[in-house]
């Protein structure tokens, strides 16, 4: 039998997509690939394969969940498989100094960016060299959920940051990136969702209660400590995004084979609309999209994804008979 399979490592992310393949009577199955074994040699079953794996997904103890999703899809894509999200989206997800790259050769401008690799002296001298006594976004290349995004003042503060840091809370792949401040015209910024490669709906997202707006994911800034993160507000904007970021992003997600995302951008008081965080693994606030009468519809994220899905997986059936 064909099914959807959900490829994943967090269950606890699953029941707003479980609800929906359920609400449309499609068969599906999950791998949770925080471990596994596969046997390579042998053919994987029929479907439609989509993948969900996190960036984040070290900092729930599944540190090689990433590396084992790449062998899979690996050998999905050897045999044929229909996989949404495959490898290059896999790419995109665990790394940001990639992001940044992609988006920038499809003509959509990010943050001023310095990658770093090296010791506590190395990080903190990149930032005297590239942003002066200004202040500095540290952040992990490989991250997810915000984690590990702090403002500076100054590289020097950023320096007796870093030295305090305990080994465990630095970057999984070793590699810091550095930005700049970017000040936003408003306190939001905006989330673009995408399903099928195709524009879906975006969100506002309040950063004023309490956080500091960073070119990044949103994060809860404290200079040289963590903060309490209070829960941002989210709402669906009816007028959607300029057609022509919306035509920039699309080209940019079909150019890497990436058909599920959320694409994260913010205005700058200068006039720029840089983009800072492209999500493969995207999740949606219930609240928003029942406050905007999308919840429970194709027209929601994990409904569009599943009416998605379940037309890939028909396609499959009709080629196969």
């Amino acid at each position: 039998m064909r099914l959807i399979h959900v490829i994943h490592e967090n269950p606890a992310w699953l029941p707003p997509l479980a609800e929906a393949f359920d609400r449309l009577g499609l068969p599906w199955t999950e791998w949770d690939l925080s471990a596994g074994i596969f046997d390579l040699s042998a053919p994987p079953p029929e479907g439609v394969f989509y993948n969900r794996m996190s960036a984040s997904s070290h900092t729930r103890g599944h540190r090689y969940a990433a590396e084992l999703t790449a062998g899979v899809l690996g050998w999905l894509v050897r045999h044929g498989r229909r996989v949404v999200n495959g490898p290059r989206a896999l790419d995109l997800e665990i790394s940001k100094a990639r992001q940044y790259a992609a988006l920038e050769a499809a003509g959509v401008p990010v943050p001023r960016t310095v990658l770093v690799l090296g010791d506590v002296d190395r990080v903190a001298a990149a930032g005297r060299g590239h942003f002066a006594d200004g202040p500095v976004i540290l952040k992990p290349n490989r991250g997810g959920k915000g984690l590990g995004v702090r403002l500076f003042p100054d590289p020097a503060a950023m320096g007796a940051h870093l030295r305090a840091l305990p080994e465990d809370e630095r970057p999984v792949d070793g590699l810091w990136l550095l930005q700049e401040h970017v000040r936003a015209e408003r306190p939001v910024i905006t989330r673009a969702e995408f399903v099928g490669g195709r524009f879906l709906y975006a969100v506002e997202v309040d950063t004023s209660a309490g956080f500091e707006l960073c070119p990044a994911d949103v994060c809860a800034v404290n200079i040289g400590a963590a903060a309490e993160r209070p829960a941002p507000r989210f709402r669906v904007l009816e007028e959607g995004i300029e057609p022509g970021l919306r035509g920039k992003l699309e080209a940019f997600l079909a150019a890497n084979g990436t058909e599920v995302a959320g694409v994260e951008f913010i205005r700058a008081t200068d006039g720029r609309v840089l983009a800072y965080d492209v999500n493969t693994n995207t999740n949606y606030n219930p609240e928003a999209e029942a406050k905007a009468g999308l919840a429970g519809t194709e027209r929601s994220g994990p409904g569009a994804i599943a009416a998605f899905l379940g037309a890939e997986l028909a396609a499959g059936m009709a080629r196969a008979a």
